[in-house]
């Protein structure tokens, strides 16, 4: 047992490390749009290939990667994470006065989540005819504490967890490639500071995270340790207000909404 265990992650290690050389090789490319610059880093390419790569999609992988490899990865995931969030860590206290700074835009960021049911609410139900999917695919931006709001009250095999999990799975595929691609591109319209940008930068997951701050730093070296305590900071707060901005205001609120646009389906119930 421990030896195929051994096998599947040698193997899972090593596409790892040819992908991350890969796309180490290819390196930084800015693609010039107008007055702004679209930033492509490793990252992408890294998570480019992987997807390209997965066994469930390339039946020549399956070949590499057994299904007891995917499992080994998804654990990983946790784990290889924790250095990255660790490094943003250490970068709080030297900016530690710029953060009490911004102290107050930190803490009301979180009111910029409600944002997520003003715009993703209407298109789930009025265009896109979603049922009770709709409630956990448009609460949030659905990353890990509000995927495990939903697992805790409706229980992921529910509607509302189908949607989470929609949502959760969507923008893992697609919300790095969005994270490092924006940031540039607001940035040449000169509207935001960058200190707001670095705060947007730490809505998303870790992955997300690391490709906004990438790409921000890429077109402001000279303000990197400011960018990254910022985004760290803003990750923490995310996190740590986040789960209860979703379970007092976001999903109560996206649950009456849903009442109010459905009426029918109550009344039946009753």
């Amino acid at each position: 047992m421990n030896r195929v265990l051994s096998r599947d992650a040698i193997a899972l290690h090593l596409v790892v490390l040819a992908i991350v050389v890969v796309a180490d090789l290819i390196g930084v490319i800015r693609i010039p749009i107008g007055i702004a610059t679209v930033i492509l880093l490793p990252i992408l390419y890294a998570f480019a290939i992987g997807v390209a790569l997965n066994p469930a999609l390339l039946s020549a992988t399956r070949r590499i990667l057994t299904p007891r490899s995917t499992q080994i990865a998804g654990t990983m995931i946790t784990i290889a994470i924790m250095p990255f969030i660790a490094r943003f860590g250490t970068t709080v206290g030297p900016e530690i006065e710029a953060i009490i700074e911004a102290g107050p835009a930190l803490i009301l960021q979180e009111i910029g989540n409600l944002g997520t049911i003003a715009i993703a609410f209407p298109v789930a139900v009025f265009l896109l005819r979603m049922g009770r999917e709709a409630i956990g695919a448009s609460y949030s931006i659905d990353r890990e504490p509000n995927l495990a709001l939903i697992a805790e009250k409706y229980g992921l095999n529910s509607p509302e967890g189908a949607g989470a999990m929609g949502v959760y799975a969507t923008g893992t595929l697609i919300g790095t490639f969005v994270f490092a691609i924006m940031p540039p591109l607001i940035a040449a319209l000169g509207i935001f500071d960058i200190r707001a940008l670095a705060m947007s930068c730490g809505v998303g997951s870790g992955s997300m995270l690391a490709a906004c701050t990438g790409s921000l730093v890429a077109i402001m070296p000279d303000q990197e340790q400011l960018i990254v305590a910022l985004a760290a900071a803003s990750n923490i707060l995310t996190y740590a207000t986040g789960l209860y901005v979703g379970m007092f205001v976001a999903l109560p609120l996206t649950e009456w909404l849903y009442r109010q646009s459905r009426p029918h389906e109550f009344t039946a119930k009753a």
